[in-house]
This record gives structure tokens, sequence and C-alpha cells, in this order.
């Protein structure tokens, strides 16, 4: 599991850091709000652990900028703030959940599973849930609710290539490999042509396909 922490403090970086990396998680931290969206959005973790005071840009710009730009990743509002305000704002801006400073670590790694757990997509029967949407991944099918979805067979190798990570970025690279297999003659623009008609049909279906510029694709859940 990869996580993202953000906190400018550094002896609790440290300590998070190394508590959490000898849990199982993959640890990349970032002390101010500029470096942790830009390592937010180059590599898509699992969670954020997002303190809200920061230098320049507070944990809270960091979170709406984050969420503008179509990142869905759980985050984990960790901060000395303590009002109930406080828990308001950050969980209007976007957040999933909030532990007030001092807090004890066994419950910071559980919260962080918990969060993940609740942002992977339902498995059932093999198939992948996610908003409405179920790939019936022996049949191949993708269906909304119980219809099946009308989609080309591009349209079908693109939605499936995202739905194998929801919520974290796929490059357009990695789509167009998925998408047109040895297809040389095939321009990367027609990625951007397959996602305009993708997007299209998945309204209502408690999935929406987001462009993040210069990094490719994501589909995010919307109910």
């Amino acid at each position: 599991m990869k996580l993202l922490v953000v906190e400018d403090d550094p002896a609790l970086q440290a300590t998070l850091e190394r508590t959490l990396t000898r849990r199982g998680f993959a640890v990349a931290v970032a002390d101010d709000g500029v470096i942790a969206l830009q390592r937010w959005a180059a590599a898509t973790p699992d969670a954020v652990v997002l303190d809200l005071s920061l230098p320049r840009l507070d944990g809270l710009q960091v979170l709406a900028q984050a969420r503008a730009q179509g990142l869905g990743t759980p985050v984990l509002i960790l901060t000395a703030r303590g009002s109930v305000g406080d828990r308001v704002l950050g969980l209007n801006a976007g957040a999933d959940d909030y532990l007030a400073k001092p807090f004890d670590l066994d419950e910071l790694e559980a919260r962080l599973r918990a969060l993940v757990r609740r942002s992977a997509p339902a498995l059932q029967g093999g198939d992948v849930r996610f908003g409405r949407l179920r790939h019936d991944r022996a049949g191949g099918a993708i269906y909304m609710d119980d219809a099946p979805l009308e989609l080309t067979p591009r349209e079908l190798a693109l939605v499936c290539a995202l739905l194998a990570r929801p919520g974290h970025a796929v490059t357009k690279e990695r789509l167009f490999e998925q998408v047109f297999p040895g297809e040389a003659e095939v321009r990367y623009e027609a990625i951007e042509v397959l996602a305009y008609r993708l997007r299209r049909k998945l309204v209502d279906t408690g999935v929406e396909l987001i462009t993040l510029r210069g990094l490719g694709y994501l589909l995010r859940a919307t109910a």
C-alpha cells in the first residue's frame, strides 16, 4: 500500500515514515504544500496523510487543488487543530477522515487501512464493482446495475483498463498500449477521442472519467 505523508514537522515526519514503513506501507513524504501536490499527481498513492499547517500551500489548499484536478485518493487529515469547525472545513474540502494530534499510531494505521478498503472497487463473485458499474470479468462485459452498457470494443478496453485501478491515474501511453496494441499507425490523440465518447456514456453510472493534464485519466466515483 502506497502512502503519501505530508507533514512539515521533521521529527513527526521521520517517525511516521519509519513506523509506517515497518508496518508494510511504501511511504513517500513531503514537507510543504507545493511539493505534496506535485508528488501526489506524479505517482498516485493509495492514501494521503495530510497536515493542515504547511508552508507555501496549507493542507486545505492542497486538498482543494487535488480534488479540482480529479485526484480522488482518500485523505486523512492530521492536524493539531481540533475544533469542530476545523474538522468540518477539512471534510467539506474533500477529506475522508480526520485525526487530531496527539494520536495513537495503531489508530492511524487502522484508519488508513479502512480508508483504502472503502475506496477500493468491490469484488463480488470475481466481478469488479465501482459506482453503479459492474465488470463481469468472466464474460468481459460492463454493466450499469443489471443492464449491459453499450460500448464499442475499444471503449470496453479503455474502461476495463481504468477499472483495474479506479481512483488512480493511468497514463495515456499505458492506455494506448492496452486499447490499440501493436497499431503503430494510430496516433496517441485517438485515446482523447475515445475518452470523450466514453465520458458521455458514463453519465448517471455513479462514475466519471477525469482527464489529468500531462498524466492521463482516472475513474472517480461520484456517488
